[in-house]
């Protein structure tokens, strides 16, 4: 039988649970998302799950509801579907900004060690955004891993590699084949009893075909790609958590055509360490690398030691991210106006109350 452990329960959310646990409820893991109708694991096994009334109602946004991988506090009925009384403390969170929404956050996975970043060594191969998902997977919490699928489809991986390591700033890269077995235990030796990974790519670079091979059996659906240009049509349809036979916890996520960038901090300075380091050296302190004397990272491009691609890259997610908090801060502005429209409307109603006795 299978132990909380196992499925990624550690101590601090056993302190988090602590406040919940007078109320009749036990810990489980979301490992099925779809339509605010969720699978939960549990030690004996799954149970299906909806949100509570309260939680609903307290949620602001869509990230305040139950993501796969968060753990989450349960009463189980005699009969009936599980009811989620409350969602624990994330201990790391992968986001992104929700489609048609540029100021609300989408919660992908939850409480995650490690992101393997999918690219395949196909026409899908594209180093700016490999750049993008180590920008988001540094700002979740989790150790990013770049993997290079499809290593069968080159004669030598080698150029694919360096040119990776070059945008990696020290995070490993591994190129792996699903029809080269031995190549999956790279993966596996990230993973173990308890640790939770996430695979995040686009569409078609073979990320249900990864989870197949380190599972051990064909459980996630898998479909060909155009042979023109690499691409295909989403194969997983929601995200889940699959549970590894020799230890360790998978969450498989559909492919993503963009991936937005949300509340990045100082993520995009993580991914763009070199740029930084080289920023150093810049005669203002706060040089934009645009065009004002003594930059040193201009200098560098034109020295030819650092490239021109990667430079208008950081611009330009440096760009987004400005934007993107701009986005926020106004929806912040008009939360704050809408609640003293509330406040004082409510003020209003109890001073006429009071007046006409």
């Amino acid at each position: 039988m299978l132990t909380l452990e196992d499925l990624g329960w550690t101590a601090r959310f056993a302190e988090a649970f602590e406040t919940h646990r007078a109320g009749g409820v036990v810990p489980a893991r979301v490992s099925l998302e779809h339509t605010h109708i969720y699978r939960v694991l549990l030690p004996d096994g799954e149970r299906l799950a909806r949100v509570a009334g309260r939680v609903r109602h307290a949620a602001s946004s869509r990230a305040d509801f139950p993501a796969v991988g968060d753990w989450v506090a349960v009463e189980i009925p005699a009969s009936g579907d599980a009811r989620i009384r409350a969602v624990l403390p994330r201990a790391t969170q992968f986001s992104r900004r929700a489609a048609g929404n540029p100021t609300e956050p989408q919660v992908l996975a939850a409480n995650v060690d490690v992101v393997f970043l999918i690219s395949g060594l196909d026409h899908d191969f594209n180093p700016r955004r490999i750049e993008r998902y180590l920008v988001t997977a540094w700002d979740s919490g989790a150790t990013p891993v770049i993997v290079l699928n499809k290593a069968d489809l080159v004669d030598d991986v080698g150029p694919f590699v360096r040119e990776a390591e070059t945008i990696a700033q020290g995070v490993p890269v591994i190129a792996v084949s699903v029809r080269r077995l031995e190549s999956m235990e790279a993966l596996r030796g990230h993973l173990g009893r308890g640790r939770t990974a996430v695979l995040l790519g686009s569409s078609g670079v073979g990320k249900s075909s990864i989870a197949n091979a380190l599972i051990g059996e064909k459980v996630l659906r898998t479909r060909e790609v155009r042979a023109s240009d690499s691409r295909g049509r989403h194969t997983s349809a929601s995200r889940q958590l699959v549970l590894l036979p020799g230890g360790g916890i998978l969450i498989d996520t559909p492919g993503m055509r963009e991936l937005q960038l949300w509340d990045t901090g100082d993520a995009v300075a993580g991914a763009f360490a070199d740029i930084e380091s080289i920023g150093e050296g810049c005669r203002f302190r706060d040089c934009r690398h645009a065009s004002e004397p003594g930059c040193a990272v201009i200098a560098a491009v034109e020295a030819g030691t650092l490239g021109a691609a990667r430079l208008e890259s950081y611009r330009k997610l440096q760009a987004e991210q400005a934007f993107q908090a701009s986005q926020q801060d106004e929806r912040a502005r008009l939360e704050r106006k809408r609640r003293f429209k509330v406040m004082t409307k409510a003020a209003e109603k109890h001073i006429r109350e009071k007046r006409d006795g």
